[in-house]
């Protein structure tokens, strides 16, 4: 099962590492790191960490799962159009095409929301709907008919990841993997949405209310 995951400077690196940590343990699970050139290091552009490609975008045409990850890059990348043309043609190939964050508006800017619910960050709703896309706040939602499942913020990515596990093998199989990795998450805080944020809490990201 070949699992390819673009790589382009400032991608956000949680976007991509928490699918792979489900992902990689799909039965057979082959994984291709795409970027511009094979043995290019890409950098998440934030905290300094780089993953190196296993492949040239140029050479990978098909895959099983296409996962878009978010991040900086993303917002950017819209508007290259080589990047959104390859993930339109590899996505005709695939059992199931993902994104994660605002990997949602690279397949939004490919054309592959339109009509369609969708979620991203927070933060990326009104740009997700000039795309013809209708945001909505679910941690992940899946159009199985079009082979399109998309993950909210950043640590969203292990819900689609454990999601699009079970589409792939089966819930127990996903629920194996999420126990190999103890994925129980018990936040100390109940802040991890717009609806249940405080204000202060608002207030240092530059959000406001209304």
């Amino acid at each position: 099962m070949r699992l390819v995951f673009p790589l382009f400077d400032g991608f956000t690196a949680l976007d991509l590492v928490g699918p792979y940590e489900i992902l990689r343990m799909l039965p057979g699970a082959e994984i291709v790191l795409a970027g511009e050139r094979a043995g290019q290091a890409v950098s998440d552009g934030v905290g300094g960490l780089s993953l190196v490609a296993t492949h040239a975008r140029a050479e990978v045409r098909a895959a099983d799962v296409l996962l878009v990850p978010g991040g900086p890059g993303a917002r950017r990348d819209v508007d290259d159009p080589a990047l959104l043309e390859w993930i339109t043609g590899v996505h005709a190939t695939t059992r199931w095409t993902a994104s994660v964050c605002t990997g949602a508006l690279l397949l939004g800017a490919a054309g592959l929301l339109t009509g369609k619910s969708a979620t991203t960050h927070w933060s990326a709703a009104r740009e997700l709907e000039s795309y013809g896309a209708t945001y909505t706040p679910e941690r992940v939602v899946t159009h199985p008919g079009d082979r399109l499942i998309i993950g909210a913020g950043v640590s969203a990515g292990i819900d689609l990841a454990l999601t699009l596990a079970a589409e792939l093998t089966s819930p127990v199989h996903a629920q194996a993997y999420q126990l190999g990795l103890e994925y129980d998450p018990r936040p100390p805080y109940d802040a991890g949405s717009l609806a249940k944020a405080p204000a202060e809490a608002k207030a240092l990201l530059g959000v406001v209310d209304g």
